[in-house]
Formats: structure tokens, sequence, C-alpha cells
């Protein structure tokens, strides 16, 4: 498999959704159900890039990002690319996930082409 990338999703259909659309193109997901597991994910696991759902239930998306950006493995996670994929589409809140640290957003429903173009910006298929 290819390169690792960490879904941090409370929905399963949603997250079996992405894993099957990313495995299929080689990479490798590795899974979360809330936002406090996610950041342990992305502070023990070598990850390449991370999709983050805005809405959890312990805490937001918003903040997860915050967490990751300032984490103790600060050197290692400030650079891993952050796709914030999320059913908000008010006005402000792509601006409130880049503005959290997130690098792209992208609104749900998921589309598989667009997530497969987005992952592959940032890390190319091993296909």
């Amino acid at each position: 498999m290819g390169s690792n990338i960490l879904y941090i999703e409370d929905n399963p259909d949603n997250m079996m959704l992405v894993k099957r659309a990313l495995e299929a193109r080689g990479y490798k997901l590795l899974s979360a159900m809330n936002g406090i597991d996610g950041v342990s994910v992305a502070e023990n696991e070598d990850v390449d890039l991370i999709l983050l759902d805005i809405n959890l239930p312990d805490i937001d998306g918003y903040e997860v990002a915050r967490r990751i950006r300032g984490s103790n493995r600060k050197h290692a996670l400030t650079y891993v690319p952050i796709i914030a994929v999320t059913a908000n589409a008010l006005k402000g809140d792509a601006e409130r996930a880049l503005a959290a640290g997130c690098d792209v957003y992208m609104s749900k429903p998921i589309n598989i082409r667009e997530l497969w173009a987005r992952v592959e910006a940032f890390i190319p298929s091993s296909l």
C-alpha cells in the first residue's frame, strides 16, 4: 500500500465510502471516529495527509486542526496537508477552516472524483 491518509470522521458510511475510494487508488486509510482520537493518531502514526470532518462528537474539526498544527510533534505535523471535508456550507465556513490550519475546504456530499483530485494534488497515487 502507498501513502497513509488519516480520516477523522464520525459517520461510518462516509468512512467506508472514502476508505474504498482511496484504497482503490493505492492509499492506506487510517481512521478516527472523533477529534481527540484523531489528534492522537496524527501524533503517533506517520501520516501523509489528513481528511477532517468539521462536525465531530467531541471537539470540532477547527479545534482538531489547531491542535494538530500546535502539536508537540510540530516538526512532523506542521506541513501535513489537512483537507476539511464538511457539510458546513455557510458563508465564512471555508475561511474558518483555513484559519484553523486546514489547507483545503471540500464540501459534502463527497464527490469521489473531486476527492481523488484533491488528495492527488498533495500526494500522487501509487497507481
